[in-house]
């Protein structure tokens, strides 16, 4: 071949061999992230993650429905909301109320771009989601349960935090029914994420069969069951969403307790989440006069 040939047949594949590297780095983002969940410095993570979330959105432009791309967005700026900057904004409250406010803010937002994300891949998927959102579910499979997890876990903590807006908070029905389908399609995805984020949703839901406590510690038990009692999550949602509520003392430290005695080097895999949850223990340990009265 000719320089002037091979010149031309690059040139005419220059758009293929682009959107191969895309296809390529989104396999590697939406099945990597073993490298920061395994880390035990969060520090550490908390300054490298906003880098990878941006290489992630400026894939986004160049691969607009790449769902691959699309839930590591939803997943990454739910877990950095979570982990950093709404943490930030729950410890900051006793010291500086106006820079709490501002943190939670910021963390309403990151949760409101990863819920966007999340419903974009959705829709690449089923593209009447926003248009006929329960004709969408009922097409789900179970290989949509990873983005109808992280879009219910991202709107779930935006609607939390977004109590004074009605519109928002109208939302939960739709953001119920996300998780509900996760449920039914795969509850053991993540190793128990679905049931422990159920833990938390049974008691706002509106209109459930029973008792929300009783509900909760059902889900609660399934978490516990499918993590392996490796997970610090269950326990520190439990304590939070159900036995504060309760008023449920001497269970809310039971709970925390048991989160704490969890050694984050046993699973690898699950380090940085029981490392950030056992910080998010010891915090409420910490609150729990305020929490509690007497």
């Amino acid at each position: 071949m000719t320089t002037i040939a091979l010149a031309f047949a690059l040139g005419a594949s220059g758009c293929s061999v682009k959107q191969y590297a895309i296809d390529r780095a989104a396999d590697a983002l939406a099945e990597g992230g073993s490298a920061f969940a395994s880390d035990d410095d969060p520090q550490l993570v908390r300054e490298a993650v906003p880098f990878s979330l941006k290489t992630i959105e400026s894939l986004i432009e160049a691969s607009p429905r790449n769902e691959k791309l699309l839930l590591a967005a939803c997943r990454g700026f739910t877990q950095y909301s979570y982990a950093f900057v709404q943490q930030d904004a729950d410890r900051l409250e006793d010291k500086d109320v106006k820079a709490s406010q501002a943190q939670a803010l910021r963390a309403r937002r990151l949760y409101a771009r990863a819920r966007a994300y999340g419903q974009r891949g959705l829709e690449v998927r089923h593209p009447e989601f926003r248009k006929d959102p329960a004709k969408a579910l009922a097409g789900t499979t179970k290989s949509d349960v990873p983005l109808l997890y992280w879009t219910a876990a991202a709107w779930a903590a935006e609607i939390a935090l977004s109590k004074e807006n009605p519109d928002a908070v109208a939302d939960a029905p739709q953001m119920l029914a996300l998780a509900d389908r996760a449920v039914t399609l795969d509850d053991a995805y993540g190793e128990g994420a679905i049931p422990a984020l159920m833990i938390t949703l049974e008691m706002v839901r509106q209109g459930g069969q029973g008792d929300p406590a009783t509900r909760a510690r059902a889900r609660f038990d399934r978490a516990v069951t499918l993590s392996g009692k490796t997970q610090a999550s269950p326990y520190v949602s439990y304590a939070e969403s159900v036995a504060v509520p309760l008023q449920d003392k001497v269970q809310f430290e039971a709970m925390l307790a048991t989160a704490l005695a969890i050694d984050p080097d046993a699973v690898p895999r699950h380090r940085l989440a029981n490392v950030v949850l056992q910080q998010r223990a010891r915090w409420l340990l910490a609150h729990k006069d305020s929490l509690f009265a007497e």
